[in-house]
């Protein structure tokens, strides 16, 4: 099934140049502006285009103990039946991109965001504040229940929807783009063309990589990935909380 959050943005919101991060606790705002709270937790932004493996490298950090905070299930959360989220999305799409039993229709919305900027950006304004506010909701509950916890925001959209300012490190899953729309082709069963599109709608390749701190190569075999998240798991639990800053030495950008 098609997530949600990979019908959200374009890849025309990406910042030109990375931005530079300072230390917690900071009051962030991304590019679209609501209130934020102040955060007094370290957080780690981990991201990756549709097909790179980012998934795999988050169930090893789980694995490993990390607290992990979805994007995609927030994203769910944002749109669920009887939210003000799932109405606003009525109101501007219309019941044709609803099921016969009331639930939305993730690949009719899919359908119609995917050529349509305009459409894309509308459905952006309705569910990324609401997103944002989850995700306060969630760090701060994180930081209720055990403020040692390594925290980790995966996030398919960081490029479009979210400031890497925001992070305290960026890790970046990266498989180069052709290879990605090979996967969705032989792995998702969709054809060249939709999954063209399907990586054609989210931020580049160079654009991701111009925001990261951390390159994991995962173009290689699944193995090698789980490998490659063993071995982040481990350098953050060493650096945590407040030497993320030399997590990186251990990664050579030398993904291709």
């Amino acid at each position: 099934m098609m997530r949600l959050s990979q019908l959200c943005a374009t890849s025309s919101s990406v910042p030109a140049n990375r931005h530079p991060r300072g230390r917690v606790p900071r009051i962030s705002r991304g590019p679209f502006s609501f209130p934020r709270y102040t955060r007094t937790m370290p957080v780690v932004a981990l991201t990756g285009g549709v097909g790179a493996g980012k998934s795999t490298v988050t169930e090893v950090l789980a694995s490993c103990g990390a607290h992990i905070i979805d994007a995609d299930a927030l994203a769910r959360k944002a749109v669920a039946p009887g939210s003000a989220g799932l109405e606003r999305i009525r109101e501007r799409f219309g019941s044709s991109v609803f099921g016969p039993d009331g639930a939305l229709d993730r690949s009719a919305l899919g359908a119609l965001v995917f050529g349509d900027p305009s459409a894309r950006a509308d459905l952006n304004a309705i569910v990324h504040p609401i997103v944002h506010e989850l995700y306060d909701a969630a760090l701060q509950e994180a930081q209720r229940t055990d403020p040692n916890a390594l925290v980790i925001y995966d996030v398919p959209l960081l490029a479009e929807a979210r400031s890497p300012s925001e992070f305290d490190l960026v890790v970046v899953v990266h498989t180069p783009a052709e290879e990605r729309v090979s996967r969705l082709v032989h792995f998702r069963g969709l054809d060249p063309e939709a999954a063209q599109a399907r990586v054609n709608s989210q931020a580049s390749d160079e654009q991701r990589l111009a925001l990261a701190d951390v390159v994991l190569d995962s173009s290689r075999s699944i193995e090698d990935t789980r490998a490659a998240g063993r071995e982040l798991c481990e350098e953050l639990e060493r650096a945590w909380p407040d030497r993320l800053d030399t997590v990186a030495r251990s990664f050579p950008r030398k993904a291709s």
